[in-house]
């Protein structure tokens, strides 16, 4: 039996600086990547290291026991986005091998101007090559499908087909302008790299995502696709461009600013425009 200075003494307990839950159950929370895994890592280093090598170990021991074949090769994807200076030498690469020697200067000519500096050679070559790890974690939904996919973009409507077809006029209009709703996130990844996610676009009428995630593609000059989630559809867009993606949604789709939102360290804030 246990003594009684074991049954008497408190356990200690620590709670996520974000969330308020322990470090072991943030994952299933919504912020786990954008703010409870970079504090624990920031705080708790250790603990962090800890917990990411066990998720590892029950992730690699579910594929194992699922019995696919492409789990038992074991080839991992990469671990994080491409950096700039990667993301320019994959360029000239594939379109102009003998000017890679000169990747170093045009990142030192151009530093700050990055943006600029993908547009022009997107213009002048053709798109930009895909990065392998937008590719492997959220390629999931391709463009081709979203034609097909198009009947269950009802998205946060909450009414269904045969109720959307029987409202005609101004009442349908007034629907589905209250019905729209955008959400744009910033995700941190490793190393201070950041992806833009955009949530809400299957509520705006008549706009397919893939003409969205090509728009986004064009203007920044990097990366853009379209994923399911268990919630809808949204589009990840690689780099930091909440202020200007939720920009051009208002002017190129005309979705109204107050149907945009921000999300600001967990919450929500309308789109100035």
């Amino acid at each position: 039996m246990a003594n009684v200075e074991e049954l008497t003494t408190p356990v200690e307990v620590m709670y996520c600086g974000a969330c308020g839950m322990p470090p072991e159950y943030c994952e299933y929370g919504p912020d786990f990547e954008s703010h409870c895994d970079p504090w624990l890592c920031k705080t708790h280093p250790d603990i962090h290291s800890k917990l990411k090598a066990l998720r590892g170990a029950v992730s690699k021991a579910g594929a194992a026991g699922s019995g696919d074949e492409d789990a038992s090769d074991g080839e991992e994807g990469p671990a994080e986005p491409w950096t700039i200076e990667e993301r320019l030498t994959a360029f000239y690469e594939k379109y102009q091998p003998d000017k890679v020697g000169d990747v170093p200067k045009l990142l030192e000519k151009y530093e700050g101007k990055y943006d600029k500096l993908f547009t022009a050679l997107v213009k002048k070559y053709g798109p930009e090559p895909e990065d392998p790890y937008i590719t492997a974690n959220y390629a999931g939904d391709s463009d081709s499908d979203e034609d097909g996919a198009e009947g269950d973009m009802a998205g946060l409507s909450l009414e269904g087909k045969k109720d959307r077809k029987k409202r005609r006029g101004a009442a349908a209009k007034r629907v589905q302008k209250q019905d729209c709703r955008v959400i744009i996130q910033k995700v941190r990844r490793q190393r201070k790299k950041a992806v833009t996610h955009v949530v809400g676009m299957d509520t705006v009428p008549d706009v397919k995502l893939k003409d969205v995630s090509k728009e986004f593609r064009i203007k920044f000059a990097g990366s853009s696709s379209v994923k399911d989630t268990a919630t809808g559809k949204e589009i990840i867009i690689q780099g930091d461009h909440v202020d200007a993606a939720a920009a051009l949604i208002v002017k190129k789709f005309k979705v109204p600013a107050d149907a945009v939102f921000l999300d600001i360290d967990g919450e929500f804030v309308p789109f100035a425009g």
